[in-house]
């Protein structure tokens, strides 16, 4: 082969890819142990004064009618709804990230978060969908969240398609108009009502059960599954859409499903955790610096690390106590934003996109 400055780019470029996909599996592993080890770990974590020998017995089979209701009614659903909510939340903002090819757009940025609080706020304030009972705040929440889905493409859409930046600002345009509704219901709500409302859009687990486990499970499972399946158009998209169409891509019935499937798994996630930013922002970002921008290897590590992540900020957010439990959307928020800063400017310089 002849001293050729192009094969050996090439050469570079393969070797990369190898040394990414193997940093991936190494990567998906750990965090698979990471997973079990950190869910276990987080039953030693609540309000309740349980020392660590009461939970052993309790898991082994021992201890009080008390210690079991604190670990299997109360501490195992509130740890599974949060590792399912971080995955769904940090799938959603990597098929956001991706399919508009800008790393700052997210489920909050397209407003879903937004319009699925204001409808769980109509629940909790009013009393909307009380003819569902339990399940009448999940089903407002998963209501408005596919009303806005539905606003946001109808004003972005034209009769020559889809513009990317026209949906960007038609989602930035909605989520503040569901935030101002949210903020009016918080102003209007009889002062016993206002803190519960309050209390819920500040995001917290402490009131998911196991009624609410499997809402989100199969609401947020099927989300992530309609993503999942577009993962080779969603390469293909972040290529650009007219090289993805070139290659055989539907981008218009592709949009819709990644779309959907991110409304599914935000407005499941906000049903039952309330709103909690920065997660879908940051966690795809590191998940692409292990990984690559394959999202072969990118979706199993935001499942994963999103899942991890979420449960450690639940943890620590109950071992914080002030007038109560610290609710974990306010301690994301404090430790999130600073560090997506860090990342934004140690990746200013690079084009990604």
């Amino acid at each position: 082969m002849p001293d050729n400055p192009l094969y050996d780019s090439a050469d570079l470029l393969e070797e990369d890819i190898s040394r990414m996909e193997g940093r991936a599996y190494w990567a998906i592993v750990l965090l698979v142990v990471a997973l079990a080890v950190t869910y276990v770990a987080c039953l030693f974590v609540g309000q309740s004064s349980m020392t660590a020998k009461d939970v052993i017995d309790t898991l082994l089979g021992g201890g009080s009618w008390g210690d079991h209701y604190n670990v299997f009614v109360l501490r195992m659903p509130r740890i599974a709804c949060a590792a399912i909510v971080g995955a769904g939340l940090s799938v959603a903002g990597m098929a956001m990230q991706a399919m508009f090819k800008n790393p700052m757009a997210s489920p909050s940025i397209m407003g879903l978060s937004s319009g699925a609080s204001f409808g769980a706020s109509l629940a909790i304030a009013f009393g909307f969908g009380a003819f569902a009972g339990s399940f009448s705040i999940p089903i407002m929440a998963f209501v408005f969240c596919f009303l806005t889905l539905l606003m946001v493409y109808g004003l972005a859409v034209t009769r020559y398609g889809t513009p990317v930046t026209l949906l960007l600002l038609s989602g930035v345009a909605v989520g503040a108009f569901f935030g101002g509704m949210t903020s009016f219901i918080q102003y209007v709500v009889e002062p016993d009502i206002l803190q519960g409302v309050v209390y819920w859009t500040m995001g917290s687990f402490n009131r998911c059960h196991w009624d609410s486990f499997w809402i989100v499970l199969i609401v947020v499972g099927i989300g992530v599954a309609m993503i999942c399946t577009r993962l080779r158009e969603l390469n293909l998209i972040s290529l650009g859409e007219d090289q993805a169409q070139t290659l055989g891509v539907n981008v218009k019935r592709t949009r819709i499903i990644l779309l959907i499937g991110t409304s599914l798994a935000v407005g499941g996630s906000v049903a039952v955790s309330g709103t909690i930013g920065f997660v879908g922002l940051i966690i795809p970002h590191i998940c692409r610096a292990i990984g690559g921008p394959n999202h072969k290897f990118m979706a199993p590590l935001c499942i994963l690390a999103g899942a991890v992540f979420m449960m450690i900020m639940d943890a620590v957010s109950n071992s914080i106590s002030f007038t109560g439990v610290l609710p974990v959307g306010i301690l994301t928020s404090l430790l999130g934003a600073p560090f997506f800063v860090y990342i934004m400017r140690k990746r200013k310089n690079e084009i990604w996109g």
